[in-house]
């Protein structure tokens, strides 16, 4: 049994949700998600009220129950509350500028590298700091990644882009007898 999917999940005010064939829509402030599920699990909106129930038992149901109500509870959060990541960029000659819908890197290679910005998110710079924030979840989460998948920060001087509130552990290097 699922702890997350037995929750029921309550719409805040300004909050609109949406069921139809399937789609579930969310309005909120911010803006509006749209996502796919499908009939397994019984999504049923009463009011301010979500519940969900699975249609059987099996376990790879079972397994969507929870995963559908936590999509659900990120996009109603979402609306209404942008998510937002940092990053930060740690190295000498290592830099980021935004241009227009671009961030150009500056990592250490013998070009720069340039990455677009998907529609739906917002991305500030401020020196060596990346804001990356948006109301969909897995979108900025996704992003952040891929940035960040760009130059790991590597042990031994811990250089390279790293979220701002990662540990990176440091080794030792060589000894001198």
């Amino acid at each position: 049994m699922s702890r997350v999917g037995k929750q029921i999940i309550t719409i805040p005010e300004k909050t609109e949700v949406t069921k139809s064939d399937g789609l579930i829509v969310v309005k909120g402030p911010l803006g509006e998600l749209k996502r796919e599920f499908k009939d397994m699990i019984d999504i049923t909106i009463e009011g301010k009220e979500i519940k969900l129930l699975p249609k059987e038992t099996s376990s790879d149901i079972v397994a969507l129950w929870g995963t559908y109500a936590s999509h659900l509870i990120n996009m109603i959060k979402g609306v209404n509350t942008p998510y937002e990541k940092k990053l930060s960029i740690e190295g000498i000659g290592f830099k980021v500028e935004l241009k227009g819908k671009d961030l150009n890197f500056a990592l250490g290679f013998s070009h720069p590298i340039k990455v677009s910005i998907p529609e739906g998110l917002n991305v500030t710079t401020e020196k060596n700091t990346i804001t990356i924030s948006g109301i969909d979840k897995e979108q900025v989460g996704q992003f952040t990644a891929k940035v960040r998948a760009l130059k790991k920060p590597e042990p031994y001087k811990g250089k390279g882009i790293r979220y701002a509130e990662e540990v990176v552990r440091r080794k030792q290097g060589k000894k001198s007898t």
